[in-house]
């Protein structure tokens, strides 16, 4: 039995429908994409749980009752009753999309206040996952409590798989962004990034750099996602460029990167060498962009 661990915030989605100018209502974000997938891609034995925290109204009363739905575990969550849920709309532009977000005073902006919530659900784990998201939320000092946890768990056995999704509105300032990314980098034994973004705010030349940084800092492997283009891996002291066929159909990219990462995760798992990981992550990402929302029908 394999168990992962995703650590992030679950929020309220209003996403786009095929109707123009109506939206439904669903939940999502990042690290929570990233589970719902692997939890479709894994076998029943397996587990998948996940660490946030929300409130204790009506509407996080749902998103809870949504996770069970969907086998993830929610026994680790922490409920607040002075806080809630954070929410999001997708807006779209010929399948690009932009976000507009209400997340202030969110739960999950709270969730390391009890960390011992965090070491408990890590117990008996084998991956931790996690991404620039999920830092970017939490004041410095939990996310420095959050790095010493993280660390931990990798000194015990565990692994660490780290999407830095770099956003640079939710933090005060880029030089703050990419310290506190290649800090919790640094805890990470995979890391998953995206080359444009890297490029933009690290000034990467190439997905090599890219890789070449991540490696610097302690990591063992890196995979560097690249839109469309070939995707540059890095395993085991092996660097594999890999072609990726470029999908003709794309109505809405929520979400790409975190089912990419889901398919390549769940690969892995299952036994499968790097390349062939990468291929099953971005045949799942083909598949998720071709539909509207971040969660979609998958076929498994």
């Amino acid at each position: 039995m394999t168990r992962v661990v995703a650590i992030g915030e679950c929020m309220v989605e209003f996403s786009a429908t095929a109707r123009q100018g109506h939206y439904q209502l669903g939940f999502a974000g990042d690290t929570l994409n990233t589970a719902w997938y692997l939890r479709r891609l894994l076998g029943p034995s397996d587990q998948v749980d996940y660490v946030t925290g929300v409130g204790t109204d009506n509407i996080s009363d749902q998103m809870l009752a949504f996770l069970e739905s969907a086998g993830i575990g929610t026994t680790h969550i922490q409920r607040m009753a002075d806080r809630t849920v954070g929410l999001y709309m997708i807006q779209l532009d010929e399948g690009e999309r932009s976000f507009a977000y209400w997340r202030g005073e969110s739960a999950a902006r709270a969730m390391m206040q009890d960390s011992d919530r965090l070491r408990e659900a890590l117990t008996g784990a084998q991956i931790a996952y996690l991404s620039g998201i999920t830092i970017a939320i939490l004041p410095q000092a939990d996310r420095e409590i959050l790095a010493r946890i993280l660390g931990d768990f990798r000194q015990s056995g565990g692994q660490v798989v780290f999407d830095p999704n770099l956003r640079p509105r939710l933090w005060q300032s880029p030089a703050q962004m990419t310290a506190a990314v290649m800090a919790i980098a640094g805890v990470a034994d995979t890391v998953l990034p995206s080359y444009e973004d890297e490029a933009a705010w690290f000034g990467d030349s190439d997905p090599a750099e890219t890789a070449r940084r991540y490696l610097g800092v302690g990591a063992q492997s890196v995979v560097v996602k690249n839109g469309p283009g070939d995707i540059l891996a890095v395993a085991n002291g092996e660097e594999i460029v890999i072609p990726i066929r470029p999908s003709t159909n794309v109505v809405d990219t929520t979400a790409a990167g975190d089912s990419f990462n889901a398919g390549f995760l769940a690969a892995l798992l299952d036994g499968q060498q790097t390349r062939d990981a990468v291929l099953a992550g971005a045949d799942l990402s083909a598949r998720v962009i071709g539909q509207y929302g971040a969660l979609v029908d998958i076929g498994q």
